[in-house]
């Protein structure tokens, strides 16, 4: 194995404005203290009250889910992990970013609802978002739903969604999120 090049790495980071990056298994105490240096960051960077509330939002959302997932595949730690980068693009918008190990059918269904939402303008994601409430919810942890709704409502661009097939039948997700 190559040995990590740090300088390079924290070149890169700087270089594309990231402000935080994980790898690895999410417990609830980990997205907790991740969340907490993460309102620490928006702080210094002196984010406009909103956007940084709505940064949070969204990270929370989308480790909570992911974790949920995950903890409902009863998979192994590593497969259980998740990628999470927060960065601030020139214009100082930030850009929420996660993704983790998905069985290939339910990626595509992931993916084919970011798609859909991602077609509806700011009154068409509420009225669905009103909708979605509305509506009886038996298994309040199925995921993908509400809570990707207000995700995108918050957003300041259309989600994207991304699907990398793996050979055992899984994928990699991920998501990205313009605040």
């Amino acid at each position: 194995m190559n040995p990590i090049d740090l300088f390079s790495l924290r070149e890169r980071f700087n270089q594309t404005n990231i402000m935080l990056c994980f790898n690895g298994p999410m417990s609830r105490s980990l997205i907790e203290e991740i969340g907490n240096a993460l309102k620490n960051y928006l702080t210094a960077d002196q984010a406009h009250p909103a956007a940084a509330t709505d940064v949070f939002g969204t990270y929370i959302e989308l480790t909570q889910n992911i974790r949920h997932y995950t903890h409902a595949k009863a998979w192994s730690e590593q497969d259980a992990g998740a990628t999470v980068v927060i960065s601030r693009e020139a214009d100082g918008r930030y850009v929420v970013c996660a993704g983790n190990l998905i069985e290939q059918q339910d990626g595509e269904a992931v993916c084919a609802l970011v798609d859909q939402l991602a077609g509806l303008d700011k009154a068409a994601l509420k009225a669905l978002y009103k909708e979605q409430l509305r509506k009886p919810r038996p298994d309040a942890s199925s995921g993908a739903g509400l809570g990707l709704i207000h995700v995108a409502r918050t957003a300041t661009a259309p989600l994207q969604a991304t699907l990398h097939p793996l050979p055992d039948g899984r994928a990699f997700f991920s998501l990205r999120a313009v605040i």
